[in-house]
């Protein structure tokens, strides 16, 4: 029977099946997937960052997804997370299937743009937020071979940190450890909900596949 031959109603339950079976493909690393399961689930965002800063009592106290921040003279930019935490620290987690957009200095701009974000017209620059720009990458962009790349500021003469509190990391999509970043990255990975190791993840991405 031709899709001309269905009611109104059946064509709609044909093309929510059809969506579906779409959905079924989808993964974490899909950036646009990824926002709309953690839109709404800051216990999602929670535990990605908790796991990959190895902070256990990181409490995320706001998420937004797609967020535009606009420059009125240059560049703009759309960030797939920004999270705040109940200290007031900015995180912005960015997926990144292609190589090209995870370089060094997309992740500074990101930095900088966040920043110019936070401050107000008032704000002395002891106030600015400490800021965590996150890229989590389809391949190990930095190839080096690590799990995670921590990007910080520092003095070359001494070898100390600079201090400014803008971190930049590289989260390595292959690693597949057997520890709660190897579990993290196999569950960005998944197609099937059933086979994710995390709760929280399991039941977003259910919710979004089987419903």
């Amino acid at each position: 029977m031709g899709e001309h031959e269905l009611t109104k109603e059946e064509q709609i339950a044909y093309k929510h099946e059809q969506d579906l079976e779409r959905l079924r493909a989808f993964r974490l690393m899909d950036d646009d997937f990824m926002t709309a399961c953690f839109d709404g689930s800051p216990e999602s965002v929670e535990l990605v960052l908790r796991i990959i800063l190895n902070k256990p009592d990181l409490f995320v106290l706001d998420v937004k997804v797609q967020y535009f921040i606009k420059n009125l003279l240059k560049r703009s930019v759309s960030l797939d997370v920004l999270a705040t935490d109940t200290d007031g620290r900015k995180y912005n987690i960015e997926i990144q299937r292609s190589d090209k957009g995870a370089g060094a200095k997309r992740a500074r701009y990101n930095s900088s743009m966040i920043d110019a974000k936070s401050m107000e017209k008032s704000t002395g620059f002891d106030e600015l937020p400490e800021s965590f720009v996150i890229f989590v990458t389809e391949n190990d962009v930095l190839g080096e071979g690590k799990p995670l790349y921590h990007i910080d500021r520092t003095v070359l003469e001494s070898g100390h940190l600079f201090g400014d509190e803008a971190h930049i990391i590289y989260v390595n999509g292959t690693y597949r450890g057997d520890d709660p970043l190897g579990q993290l990255m196999r569950d960005f990975h998944c197609t099937e909900p059933e086979q994710m190791y995390y709760n929280v993840l399991k039941d977003r991405v259910s919710y979004f596949k089987k419903t």
